[in-house]
C-alpha cells in the first residue's frame, strides 16, 4: 500500500551557520561598536542578548536575513517575549521548531478526511503518515496540503513508498 510521511524538519547545521554569521556581523558593524550584544544557540533554542530593544530588533533582522540566505524557512522561528536581563540589557528567546505540533497534525488529518480523497492519515509522534491505495490519491493529498493557506509551517513530504 503506497504511503508517505509529512514532516517538518530544520537543518540545525544551517541554523548554526546563520547564528555564527550574525555573531561575526555584530563584531564588525559600526552601529554595534562597543556593544555587548551576542547571539547564542543551544540545541534548538537561540538566545539573543542586546543593549536595548532597538539593537535587539537589528539582531533579529540580521538573523532572519542570514536564515533566508541559508535557505532556512523563517517560519520555523518562534520568537519569545523580550525580557530585561542583567546589566540593563534585554534578552529574547527564539525557538527553532522541529516536527509537526499536535494541533497542526489534527488539522491536517481533518483536512484530508473532509476532502473525500481516499487516503488515511495517522499521527505518529511529530510526523504524519498518509496511506492510500493509489499513488494518484497520495499525489492529490500532497497537492491539497501544499495549497492550504492555513498551514503556517514549512512541511516536507518524505519517505514516499509504493
Amino acid at each position: 500500500m503506497p504511503s508517505f510521511d509529512i514532516v517538518s524538519e530544520t537543518d540545525l547545521q544551517e541554523v548554526d551557520n546563520a547564528v555564527n554569521q550574525v555573531s561575526k556581523e555584530i563584531t564588525t558593524r559600526y552601529d554595534f561598536k562597543g556593544s555587548k550584544s551576542k547571539v547564542v544557540r543551544k540545541e534548538a533554542e537561540i538566545t539573543i542578548h542586546a543593549d536595548d530593544e532597538y539593537k535587539l530588533e537589528q539582531v533579529v533582522e540580521m538573523l532572519k536575513e542570514k536564515m533566508v540566505r541559508r535557505k532556512v524557512d523563517v517560519r520555523v522561528l518562534s520568537f519569545g517575549t523580550v525580557e530585561p536581563a542583567s546589566g540593563g540589557m534585554v534578552r529574547q528567546l527564539v525557538t527553532v521548531q522541529q516536527g509537526i505540533e499536535a494541533d497542526l497534525a489534527r488539522k491536517l488529518v481533518k483536512l484530508l478526511k473532509e476532502s473525500k480523497i481516499k487516503v488515511q492519515a495517522a499521527i505518529q509522534g511529530s510526523e504524519l503518515r498518509v496511506t492510500g491505495k493509489k499513488r494518484d490519491d497520495l499525489q492529490e493529498a500532497i497537492a491539497l496540503i501544499k495549497a492550504d493557506p492555513t498551514v503556517e509551517m514549512p512541511l516536507q513530504f518524505t519517505n514516499f513508498r509504493e
